[in-house]
């Protein structure tokens, strides 16, 4: 009889996982009802709620159940509450490193401006790591709904901070509005200064927008990325860069980028030898967290225990962690493999 390992147990990176959508449910509805926020029923609920964004209306409603969310965070408190819970949750599935991604210009009206925010957010995260023994970053994204002058001064904000617990740079929100060479400004600003460039591609749009990323953007990373599945030559020059994916199989169902979970082309990228790290994306709306991206990976495209440990080795690979921190968590995945 073959053995299953428990995929909680799994040594792993989380490398794609935004801020507010790390929330608990619960918590959500505490912060609510203490700041007397209405929610809708697809928040409210304790279900995740019914999302499909493959068209405007879709990714208008998505967007605006996010930033209800959001608008209940309004303390510090309540940014340290999420964030020690964040790693708390993270921790159960095994996580030993998250790099977690924010806009701070999205709290910066509640807690003081642009520099007391981000000061709030990186100092919540060390507290927690440093109380839960999960290693944690931060990947400060702009928003690409607005203009790239603001990304540039988050760019310039974000390599500030990067002896301060940031160590790369994103770009969120809608892939399909704008270009990504209108960013490459900021990028290069956050690329010069020593950060990760990881914006988001290949999700909504298809395989040009990952290869925007790669060709404007000069990315290290790209935020899911699993359309580049489409294009047969962009796979092998992912796979021959070495350019890690960020894939997050239960968001994509959810948005209805793919009917279901085995159209999700995880096996596909894994085959061709795309480095692959799984992230949870916003688990308060899709409602599933880290481990149960692996159980995807396990359940719906047949990965084996060794496949899912080499899924595990990417992660870490595709991390900023230090290269002695990856070294201990690579053992302990060849420990979890070989007992």
């Amino acid at each position: 009889m073959v053995r299953v390992r428990d995929l909680r147990l799994l040594p792993k990176a989380h490398l794609h996982l935004h801020f507010t959508g790390s929330m608990r449910s619960s918590t959500l509805l505490e912060l609510a009802d203490k700041y007397g926020v209405h929610l809708p029923e697809a928040l409210s609920s304790g279900e995740p709620p019914r999302l499909r964004a493959t068209d405007e209306r879709g990714w208008f409603r998505f967007q605006r159940l996010y930033d209800i969310a959001r608008s209940c965070l309004r303390s510090p408190e309540d940014i340290q509450r999420l964030v020690r819970e964040t790693a708390e949750e993270d921790v159960r599935d095994g996580s030993r490193w998250l790099e977690i991604q924010v806009d701070p210009t999205s709290y910066a009206p509640r807690l003081g401006g642009l520099i007391p925010a981000l000061e709030v957010i990186l100092d919540a995260v060390a507290t927690a790591s440093r109380e839960t023994g999960l290693g944690m970053r931060v990947v400060v994204a702009a928003n690409r709904m607005k203009h790239p002058l603001d990304a540039r001064t988050l760019a310039r904000l974000a390599v500030r901070y990067a002896d301060h617990g940031v160590v790369g740079f994103g770009l969120s929100n809608d892939e399909r509005r704008g270009f990504a060479r209108d960013f490459d400004r900021a990028f290069a600003i956050a690329r010069d200064g020593g950060l990760l460039a990881a914006p988001h591609g290949g999700e909504l749009s298809g395989p040009a927008s990952v290869r925007d990323c790669l060709d404007d953007l000069h990315a290290g990373r790209v935020g899911h990325g699993v359309r580049a599945a489409e294009d047969p030559y962009l796979v092998k020059r992912l796979a021959d860069s070495g350019v890690t994916c960020e894939v997050c199989p239960a968001s994509n169902v959810a948005l209805g980028v793919y009917e279901k979970p085995e159209d999700v082309p995880l096996r596909a990228l894994f085959d061709a030898g795309v480095p692959m790290a799984l992230g949870a994306d916003d688990p308060l709306l899709f409602g599933a967290r880290l481990a149960a991206q692996y159980e995807i990976a396990r359940e719906h495209h047949g990965f084996s225990d060794a496949e899912l440990a080499e899924l595990a080795r990417q992660s870490v690979r595709g991390s900023r962690a230090p290269l002695e921190e990856q070294r201990r968590m690579l053992a302990d995945i060849d420990a979890w493999l070989a007992d």
